[in-house]
């Protein structure tokens, strides 16, 4: 396998694992989706206890799923957090749908927020709402007057109600969000997400909480989103098995350092288990 451009040292002995950055297609679909949305280059992010991310650059490209790993402690939600601004940067540039995030004001990180969808492990739903509204609540920013009265157009209604039903929940609608399974509140949760009209989505560990069949099927749902309406998706994940189902790439965070970042197909759970070495061999991650 070959090498990028820049491979930080590492101070263990496990190689990183890296795959050749991308070459252009000469389709025009093909240059669309080499147009990376997401760009981070160098990113160093440190707290008063000490730096939490070093030199880690990151791509996210139309049409892609891409997993990301690691340990607890590794990094990642700091990553995420990084790509819309709620994380204090300390070094190396983030780009998210042509923004520069090191240097937005306060009203531009809303506009950009606003582009960024997000998927939570606990939903973050309101439970009393119905599930339409919870939807509709993704187009707040939007909205623009009506929504302080509490409103939202018919083109809102409508559209929230499409996205219901395409991710199979349209049924529900009129039902509170506290009545649904943890599966159903998560495809409320992408809904919502999706009514933002997104360039980028992101999911931290949305699948936590549910169990493997449901699991599968929420990151079917977003592998469905990525492809067909050409939204990147990042997705932070703890089982391994799943990231290698569902993901087109990996990249991996060990102590804040970026070691692994390779197509899916490049990769298997012995190569990745490079990520956990502090951990426990009987970690329930590392089994497939």
């Amino acid at each position: 396998m070959s090498t990028v451009a820049k491979q930080p040292e590492k101070s263990h002995t496990n190689a990183p694992i890296f795959s050749e950055r991308r070459t252009i297609p000469t389709t025009t679909t093909g240059h669309r989706r080499t147009l990376s949305l997401v760009t981070v280059r160098d990113l160093r992010v440190a707290y008063d206890a000490g730096p939490v991310l070093d030199g880690v650059d990151l791509d996210l490209f139309p049409g892609e799923m891409v997993a990301l790993l690691g340990a607890s402690g590794s990094g990642k939600s700091t990553l995420m957090r990084s790509l819309t601004g709620f994380a204090p940067v300390s070094g190396g540039s983030v780009e998210v749908a042509g923004h520069d995030v090191t240097n937005l004001a306060r009203g531009e990180l809303r506009a950009l927020r606003a582009e960024v969808g997000q998927v939570f492990q606990q939903f973050n739903l309101i439970p009393r709402m119905t599930v339409l509204t919870n939807v509709l609540t993704g187009a707040l920013h939007g909205a623009g007057a009506i929504n302080l009265v509490g409103g939202f157009s018919g083109a809102h209604r409508r559209r929230a109600l499409e996205l219901l039903d395409r991710v199979g929940i349209a049924h529900k609608a009129k039902e509170s969000a506290r009545s649904l399974s943890g599966g159903q509140q998560q495809r409320v949760a992408i809904a919502r997400a999706l009514m933002q009209q997104p360039r980028v989505i992101l999911a931290d560990e949305p699948v936590a909480s549910l169990d493997p069949k449901l699991a599968g099927s929420v990151l079917e749902l977003l592998q469905q989103i990525a492809t067909e309406d050409g939204i990147p998706v990042l997705v932070s994940l703890h089982v391994l098995p799943l990231a290698l189902a569902y993901s087109s790439r990996i990249v991996g965070l060990r102590h804040g350092e970026m070691i692994v970042s390779a197509r899916t197909a490049d990769l298997d759970a012995e190569k990745l288990s490079v990520l956990y070495d502090d951990e426990g061999d009987d970690d329930d991650d590392l089994h497939v």
